[in-house]
């Protein structure tokens, strides 16, 4: 019966150490819980102080979010000391007693569960040996030593029983307190927090919160209003911005603009990767001033792509790409291809290129001045047949006005000269004179020095000689100068007596380029020699084009564009027979204009000099040739006197002699004669050989 009714004891004290560990596990998450809301808080209440030290790059300085902040704070940082206090109350009314009875009084249990279960074996022992006595008589020792065995053990066992049997019986009493006592104490921790936290929130806080709910309902009601707002912009934006969602919207709704002076957008960039082979790389680009910037996506900064002052930008072909243009920095060393998105980025990226280029951006209103500059090249440009058949809706309304409006104008494309004084600009330009932007003149059929012939037209040029079976033409020259070269156009001329032709013209192409959006230029080499100017194909090597240099009767370069260059050719025929014709061609330079005209002119001096030298040369030819020929007819005269003589002495050494009759002397004289006739045939037959 006592060690049944022991096995229930045990039961019932496994059960409770069962279901105080579990109890002790959740209480110490509350205890946990009240310690890291006490740092929470505690750390909540430093940050809100913090708040008017921080630096926010929307947010200024609003002091009565800061004051607002720093008053919660204050409450807050109470709040904090009020659940450090109950985190200490439940250490130790709550947490202190529960761990008291889980690690001395459970733990005592077990300790003398397993002293008593010894204890019991040893008594068993004990009894064992005891028992194994035998009845005979036998050594006394032995029997006293089993039998003062037999008592310790079960002295031992007693005891151990007994302190065991009460330890499980004063278990019951202390689960009832072990259970009892945190919970008490929690509550009183509880209880006493919430004192704290009443006498805390006074009325003035209450009043305080009050407010600030207020507020932040008036925020609320602000933001809704603010959200219904963009929401109906994002609608509107939505509807605006529908035709821009096309790749290349449409140029009526949305028109270029022509007077920029910056521009911004993605373009693709194309790298060379071999040497046919090349790839696109898409980046944001920029202009800075006078400079070209792009930026990778991810890039704190742009970079210096390209110094855009005085630079070229032109349309250019590529095989698998649309929308591409070239720029060209101004010493021709450096030039890069790219691809705009549409055809409207790609104009306003060339025009607004072309506008920094003329360093339009350092003045104080540059947009105004170049919508000033294209509105006087609409104004001032002269209308051809041509582009009034291509283009009849863009025909300048002012082409009825006065030679004097036309007049003022001039300065806009660069040139601050006055107006022209000796001569208007009807008696430089012919009304309604035709442009040609393409590489061949439309008179180059008319100029006697570029028939072509079957020989000169396919052929090959070498700018710096060449070896084969035919000599070049050029072979002999002594000038030889190259310089790359975009053709920008020609027109016919009515004087080629001033260089104002060659800026009137200049004037006149850049403002039909502007009005009609011809950006496209063909790049070529101008070959400079002593006896032509030639445009050669940079990449074939074929001549294009050939102006004999007698023919290039003025050449000049633009007064501000160093770059401009122009120069008259004349020529005998042209749209009317049987009379001198003048065409100017102007071209673009990587700023050697002057170089250009410098050459051309070195070139003609060469010529003059040479021609010079030519005619000096001939008219010695000629004196030495009549000298030569009156010596011939001086040796003439000799021989015929000696030939008198001769027959003289004949005659009379014949009648000293008596012995000639008359039919002898008539043979002699005969001989005589014919060795005359003979000798002079000799004479006409050296000089016939030596003309």
């Amino acid at each position: 019966q006592t060690r049944s009714l022991l096995g229930v004891f045990e039961e019932d004290a496994a059960a409770i150490s069962n279901y105080i560990n579990q109890l002790f596990q959740a209480m110490h998450r509350i205890y946990d819980a009240q310690n890291e809301l006490s740092a929470a808080t505690h750390l909540t209440s430093k940050l809100l102080k913090e708040y008017e030290k921080q630096r926010f790059p929307l947010g200024g300085d609003d002091e009565v979010m800061t004051s607002t902040l720093q008053q919660f704070a204050k409450v807050i940082d109470e709040l904090s000391s009020c659940h450090a206090v109950l985190s200490t109350q439940l250490a130790d009314a709550m947490m202190f007693p529960i761990t008291q009875f889980k690690e001395r009084d459970l733990k005592e249990i077990l300790t003398l569960k397993e002293v008593f279960q010894i204890a019991s074996n040893d008594h068993d022992a004990a009894i064992t040996r005891y028992s194994r006595l035998s009845k005979r008589k036998e050594n006394e020792k032995i029997k006293a030593e089993v039998t003062e065995d037999v008592y310790t053990s079960r002295k031992k066992q007693h005891q151990t029983m007994m302190h065991y049997f009460c330890a499980l019986n004063t278990l019951q009493y202390k689960k009832k307190i072990s259970l009892l006592e945190p919970l008490l104490g929690y509550m009183q921790a509880q209880i006493s927090f919430f004192k704290m936290g009443s006498e805390n929130l006074t009325e003035q806080l209450e009043e305080f919160l009050t407010n600030i709910g207020t507020s932040v309902q008036n925020v609320r009601r602000e933001m809704d209003c603010e959200v219904e707002n963009m929401q109906q912009t994002i609608e509107d934006l939505e509807v605006a911005s529908d035709p821009l969602y096309l790749p290349d919207p449409d140029p009526t709704k949305f028109p270029v603009h022509r007077n920029l002076t910056r521009k911004a957008g993605y373009l693709n960039a194309r790298n060379k990767t071999g040497l046919v082979s090349s790839s696109w790389e898409r980046q944001f680009y920029f202009t800075q001033g006078g400079n070209l910037m792009s930026q990778a996506r991810g890039d704190v900064a742009g970079g210096l792509v390209m110094d855009i002052d005085n630079c070229s930008v032109m349309a250019v072909d590529c095989e698998d790409r649309r929308y591409c243009f070239q720029i060209t920095s101004f010493d021709g060393k450096k030039s890069s291809i790219l691809q705009a998105e549409s055809k409207k980025d790609y104009e306003e990226w060339i025009c607004t290129i072309n506008n920094i280029s003329k360093q339009i951006y350092l003045s104080e209103n540059p947009e105004e001045i170049a919508a000033r500059v294209n509105q006087s090249a609409l104004e001032a440009v002269t209308p051809s047949p041509s582009f009034q058949q291509r283009h009849e809706s863009m025909r300048p309304a002012v082409q009825s006005r006065p030679p004097a409006a036309r007049t003022s104008s001039t300065g806009s494309l660069g040139s601050d000269s006055a107006a022209l004084s000796a001569l208007s600009l009807d008696s430089l330009v012919a009304p309604d004179t035709p442009i040609q932007f393409d590489i061949i003149s439309p008179v180059s059929e008319d100029l006697p020095g570029q028939a072509k012939s079957s020989g000169q037209s396919g052929r090959r040029t070498n700018p710096f000689g060449e070896s084969g079976g035919s000599k070049p033409e050029t072979e002999d020259s002594i000038l030889h100068q190259l310089f790359i070269v975009r053709f920008l156009g020609s027109m016919e001329v009515k004087s080629d007596e001033s260089p104002d032709v060659v800026y009137e013209t200049m004037r006149q192409i850049l403002a039909a380029r502007a009005i009609h959006n011809v950006f496209r230029m063909t790049e070529s080499h101008l070959l400079v020699t002593c006896d032509c100017l030639k445009l050669i194909d940079p990449q074939t090597q074929v001549t294009r084009l050939r102006f004999p240099l007698p023919n290039v009767v003025l050449y000049a370069t633009h007064q501000e564009n160093k770059r401009l260059f122009g120069f008259v050719l004349r020529t005998s025929g042209g749209r009317v027979e049987s009379r001198q014709t003048s065409i100017c061609y102007i071209f673009e330079s990587n700023n050697e204009g002057e170089k250009i005209c410098d050459s051309v002119g070195l070139a003609k001096q060469i010529a003059f000099h040479a021609e010079l030298d030519r005619k000096a040369s001939e008219k010695q030819k000629e004196i030495d040739r009549v000298k030569e020929k009156q010596q011939k007819e001086l040796n003439k005269q000799k021989q015929i006197e000696k030939d008198l003589e001769e027959q003289s002495r004949l005659i009379a050494a014949s009648s000293r002699s008596n012995q000639s009759s008359t039919e002898g002397q008539f043979v002699v004289l005969s001989s005589s004669q014919s060795e005359d006739s003979d000798l002079g045939e000799d004479g006409k037959k050296k000089r016939e050989s030596e003309a």
